[in-house]
């Protein structure tokens, strides 16, 4: 299973990365209130974990994202498999699995066991 594929703790992520919680939770669109009682361990919905994960674990800024861009994957993935896991796998390449952007490594072990002590997760990806 992938780092990634369960959510870390929301409350440890966002203290490495130094924000309060209103800083963290609204760039998701998420309250603070909301996002405080999520780090106090109420369940969050799906779209709200993968909201986080995108944004502060892996570091999307969501204003930059278009729909021609999920065209052109899906064309790619379509047309041009070979392509397109060609592209993939350099890009992959580029980053250091099983890293966090402004967490060091040996802290990301850490962050997950306290994630799952939430008993939170994500679904795995395919």
């Amino acid at each position: 299973m992938k780092i990634f594929d369960r959510v870390l703790n929301p409350r440890e992520i966002r203290r490495r990365l130094g924000l309060n919680q209103e800083q963290f939770w609204t760039q998701i669109g998420v309250t603070q209130s909301g996002g405080s009682r999520y780090e106090s361990g109420r369940e969050m919905p799906k779209p709200v974990r993968e909201l986080l994960r995108l944004v502060h674990v892996e570091q999307i800024d969501l204003s930059e994202v278009k729909r021609v861009d999920f065209e052109i994957i899906k064309y790619l993935k379509e047309s041009h498999p070979d392509l397109y896991r060609s592209l993939r796998r350099a890009v992959r390449s580029r980053h250091r699995p099983g890293t966090v952007p402004g967490i060091d490594s040996g802290e990301v072990e850490e962050i997950e066991a306290e994630g799952a002590n939430c008993g939170e997760s994500v679904e795995p990806q395919s």
